[in-house]
């Protein structure tokens, strides 16, 4: 069910809780649903029912959910003071890395690997995988991992301190670009038009590294859903979370219209019915 209270805390009960371990490093995942795997990547500052909701989503189209947790309280509404705490953690983790110039999380290493289980689980031709704001770029890094197909970036938001650049590295980039056009690829990628994080010169970054194989997708900030938990309502005040906060889940809405698109990405390179 994804009707649920987005103003309380998800219980996550119609997931599995996995502890995977991969590569000497175990993360909690939560797994749930049949079918090809989609690895979901949390936003800032966690797991939210908002998360959750999409996660769900994906799961109801016909797919295997990987949702790991990264940071943050699993399932919990995003608060203020404990949004902030998790924000200045992940920046100086050595997981991630939030600021430019420092290439790659190296949290994406572990992911790909997450992705060869998933697929080894699951089978079908391969792996979706949606990354979410300050997990945005990792879908993109994931692509070094033969099994990911449906790469989608929503709100990309590093690096943090500099808007026109990405977090991937030009030799990263590189290698992307080759196996985009090798294998006949897309990256699909969405934002809000007035998106302090995720601003139009960071998808013109991504369109001079990836070409016409960059696919795009600007919101208009009319579209986004003004109702938003504190955490939002104090350090998000821009449109930003396309696919969860932000989004009005009303039939005809420009972002439930994006959520669709999304799902028929991942139907048409991983094969679900």
């Amino acid at each position: 069910m994804t009707d649920r209270d987005m103003t309380k805390d998800d219980p996550l009960e119609d997931f599995e809780p996995r502890d995977i371990t991969l590569d000497r490093v175990t993360k909690r995942v939560h797994v749930t649903g049949r079918g090809p795997a989609v690895i979901v990547m949390t936003e800032m500052p966690g797991i939210s029912p908002y998360v959750a909701r999409f996660a769900r989503w994906v799961r109801d189209a016909g797919f295997t959910v990987y949702m790991p947790s990264l940071f943050g309280r699993d399932g919990a509404v995003p608060d203020d003071k404990e949004g902030t705490e998790v924000i200045q953690r992940a920046c100086v983790s050595a997981e991630f890395r939030a600021f430019a110039g420092k290439g790659s999380s190296p949290v994406t290493v572990w992911l790909r690997a997450l992705a060869r289980l998933a697929h080894s689980e699951c089978g079908g031709p391969g792996v979706g995988a949606i990354g979410m704001c300050f997990t945005g770029n990792f879908a993109l890094s994931m692509m070094l991992e033969p099994a990911v197909l449906a790469p989608v970036l929503s709100q990309p938001s590093l690096p943090l301190d500099d808007p026109a650049a990405i977090e991937s590295p030009p030799e990263e980039v590189a290698a992307v670009r080759a196996r985009l056009e090798k294998d006949d690829l897309t990256v699909l990628a969405y934002r809000f038009e007035g998106d302090s994080f995720c601003r139009a010169a960071r998808f013109a970054a991504y369109e001079e590294g990836l070409g016409e194989r960059f696919v795009g997708k600007v919101l208009p900030d009319a579209a986004a859903n003004t109702d938003v938990p504190p955490f939002f309502e104090k350090f998000v005040t821009t449109p930003h979370s396309v696919v969860t906060t932000h989004l009005i889940d009303e039939a005809g809405q420009p972002t439930i219209e994006a959520r669709d698109d999304i799902l028929n990405f991942f139907k048409m390179r991983l094969g679900s019915p």
